[in-house]
């Protein structure tokens, strides 16, 4: 039996670290997660736009019989509770029309918060002179974890200052990357 989405605002994004993550998938099932998160945020992002938002990046995480799709959105004025409403009725429409997800879900919207991931080369570039931390999926320089200041983008790379040296890491990388807030 299938269930609609269910709403959960989460403002400001400490609420993400609540969330137990699901056990590490193999590869093949990664990738099929990955070309599904695509899909969903091609779908989805003329219905966050025409509330006025910009769709920053989407996680989704099977959990078993349970799924979680994560909306992360921007505004040039930044996020309200009630934007993110706005959203979720909107992207609940258009979920419920194209059922991309079989099963259970739960539906998530939030803004990206301080630490904001980052899910695409241009958005490294919007951090030029910026501090951002990623970690790869496979060493680079026997190294997975880099901190630095983002120097440049090139087109399938992101030349950071770690450390006094530059490193070039390719984008394609890169696992998870966030932008390291300065307070």
């Amino acid at each position: 039996q299938k269930s609609g989405p269910r709403a959960h605002f989460l403002f400001p994004r400490f609420c993400f670290w609540r969330l137990v993550r699901a056990a590490l998938h193999s590869r093949d099932s990664s990738m099929a997660v990955s070309k599904k998160v695509e899909a969903m945020t091609e779908m989805l992002a003329p219905a966050v736009s025409a509330v006025g938002y910009e769709l920053w990046g989407v996680e989704f995480f099977q959990q078993g019989r349970h799924s979680v799709l994560r909306l992360f959105i921007d505004g040039p004025e930044g996020v309200s509770v009630e934007g993110c409403a706005q959203v979720s009725h909107q992207v609940s429409g258009v979920l419920e029309v194209e059922d991309p997800i079989a099963g259970e879900f739960t539906l998530e919207v939030s803004s990206p918060g301080w630490d904001r991931p980052l899910f695409t080369l241009e958005q490294y570039g919007r951090y030029i002179g910026g501090e951002v931390a990623v970690r790869l999926a496979s060493p680079l320089n026997s190294r997975r974890k880099y901190k630095g200041v983002v120097q440049q983008i090139t087109d399938d790379a992101v030349e950071m200052l770690c450390d006094g040296v530059t490193v070039s890491i390719p984008y394609a990388m890169i696992d998870k990357g966030n932008v390291v807030p300065n307070f």
